[in-house]
């Protein structure tokens, strides 16, 4: 949707007209008439004012806010407007991440790739796995070479 078209469909929904008219008036898609309509609800005409970055949510705060939708204390829109959620889709992915993960899905996650310490501490090969590996492609190769003179060693057919 086009800012302007924005702005209209802001003014369509002050008017009481509901997302699917606002859409076949705009001749906007419908999913993103819809979405707006969510934002408006909550955040009333601030819903058209873009936001510099996301919110960061304590665990705890997830943790009660999903605790209060599944103890069937409110809708997901009810507590998004209440606690000024962005959208109710956050809150339905919390509740999502929730029942699969449990309590622990919901905690922050670090960011960037994982750190490595050096040598055995971070998972690295000992001295003697690196002796075992060696042990092993040496082997190896004196099996490949004994085949290779073995070979030779054999009389033209």
């Amino acid at each position: 949707m086009t800012a302007e078209q924005r702005l209209a469909a802001v003014d369509l929904f002050e008017q009481g007209i509901g997302h699917k008219a606002v859409s076949s008036r705009l001749n906007a898609g419908e999913h993103a008439v819809r979405g707006l309509e969510k934002r408006f609800r909550i955040w009333g005409r601030a819903a058209l004012e873009s936001k510099p970055t996301n919110q960061v949510y304590s665990f705890e705060f997830k943790l009660a806010v999903v605790r209060q939708f599944l103890d069937g204390e409110a809708t997901l829109m009810e507590l998004a407007q209440r606690h000024r959620l962005s959208s109710p889709n956050l809150l339905r992915t919390w509740v999502r991440t929730y029942r699969e993960q449990g309590e622990d899905g919901l905690r922050p996650k670090a960011k960037g790739r994982p750190k490595t310490a050096s040598g055995a501490e971070a998972g690295g090969p000992t001295e003697l796995e690196k002796l075992r590996r060696e042990n092993q492609r040496l082997q190896a190769e004196n099996a490949y070479l004994k085949k290779v003179r073995a070979l030779r060693n054999q009389p033209p057919r």
